[in-house]
């Protein structure tokens, strides 16, 4: 009986390191897989939050925290692909694991800050690029109801050049360039409605303009005691109107000069006069190049003492003339619509005025005969908007 139990001893001990060289057997194939599945899954999720952050342009958003994910992800890649690190028995803990996994946590995360700093962003893009965009079409508006462009040289082209620019980099996704661009251009509309308000700031001047507002009194009072025509321009308004024995009888509109909203100073400015004149000379057809044309007695003496007193000062060029050969006229043809500093009629307003006047008729010109003209109206708006801003 003895024996017997010894042999079953014997066959249970067999039994029992078969069963341990199986369990063993089965450890060692697990330990040879390169990377568990569950590993494998963290690996790969942190390489989705690489793409993420790349395509997200974490290095603008965020370059501190993205510069420590990406060298910590560098550091840890290279230890993945040595397999070693990652092959532990199950009762052993996985050192690299936990860092991998902290490390897709810490990504997720500023992912997230990403996406909300990239919004917050967007959104102030978006606004900056809207109120320059908005200023620009009351800028343009009001520049062209008053035609003061020319006042303000190569600006509004760089202007809309930067706008352009700055969507652009909105509609690409880079919006701090876009706010760049914004910027800059809002700067240029600051200095433009700057320049208009030093070049045209006559025009709300109520000193100025209660002394305009006097020289068309007088010429109406002249036309009143003398029973006769007199004429009286409006710069601002774009309105030639006729009076005849104290009375408006007629009005036109008119064009000025290509630069004629600004005071003038010097031949070839563009600008149209302004001052008491009288008509010299009057042209019908075949004697002038436009239509009718009716010759103002510009400059006369008052003209020509500003002009000494501007040069002397330096305001204006020694090399420069005082000019003249202003007229009222009508045109010629369409590549005549745009006068040199004169005034100019349609034909048809321009044969009605030819026969209303003759020749030392009066003619006034001021820039405006209110407060509340289109110039001044123009320039409140634009002071206004840079308020805001």
């Amino acid at each position: 009986m003895r024996v017997m139990r010894n042999v079953m001893r014997c066959r249970s001990a067999k039994r029992c390191a078969r069963v341990m060289v199986m369990v063993m057997a089965g450890l060692l194939v697990s330990c040879t897989d390169t990377v568990p599945q569950d590993v494998q899954d963290v690996i790969d999720a942190i390489e989705s939050i690489d793409r993420d952050l790349s395509e997200l342009r974490a290095a603008e958003f965020a370059p501190e925290e993205y510069a420590a994910f990406a060298k910590r992800w560098m550091v840890l890649k290279a230890r993945v692909e040595m397999e070693e690190d990652l092959i532990r028995w199950p009762w052993e803990s996985n050192h690299l694991e936990q860092e991998l996994r902290r490390l897709q946590d810490e990504g997720s995360q500023t992912v997230s800050r990403v996406n909300e700093q990239r919004e917050s962003q967007r959104q102030a893009a978006e606004a900056k690029l809207a109120r320059v965009e908005e200023r620009v079409l009351i800028l343009n508006a009001n520049v062209g109801s008053i035609d003061s462009r020319i006042v303000l040289g190569p600006k509004p082209v760089q202007t809309d050049l930067l706008v352009k620019q700055a969507r652009s980099f909105f509609e690409q996704g880079q919006y701090e360039r876009s706010l760049e661009a914004s910027d800059q251009a809002a700067r240029i509309l600051l200095a433009q409605a700057e320049v208009l308000s030093t070049e045209l700031g006559r025009y709300a001047d109520e000193e100025r303009i209660s002394r305009w507002q006097q020289m068309a009194k007088q010429t109406i009072e002249w036309s009143r005691v003398h029973q006769a025509s007199a004429v009286i321009v409006s710069k601002a308004d774009r309105v030639l109107a006729v009076y005849k024995n104290g009375r408006k009888v007629q009005s036109y509109p008119v064009r000025l000069g290509f630069n004629g909203i600004r005071e003038k100073r010097y031949q070839g400015d563009g600008a149209t006069p302004e001052g008491r004149y009288k008509i010299s000379i009057k042209r019908g057809l075949g004697q002038t190049q436009f239509y009718r044309a009716l010759v103002l007695d510009y400059p006369n003496a008052e003209d020509r003492r500003r002009f000494r007193l501007a040069q002397r000062a330096g305001r204006i060029p020694v090399a420069k003339d005082i000019g003249g050969q202003i007229e009222i006229h009508g045109v010629d043809n369409e590549l005549m619509a745009q006068t040199l500093g004169c005034i100019m009629l349609d034909n048809q307003h321009m044969v009605s005025l030819f026969q209303r006047v003759e020749r030392g008729t009066p003619v006034t010109i001021v820039g405006a005969l209110n407060s509340k003209n289109s110039v001044a109206l123009a320039l409140s708006v634009l002071a206004d908007q840079q308020e805001e801003t």
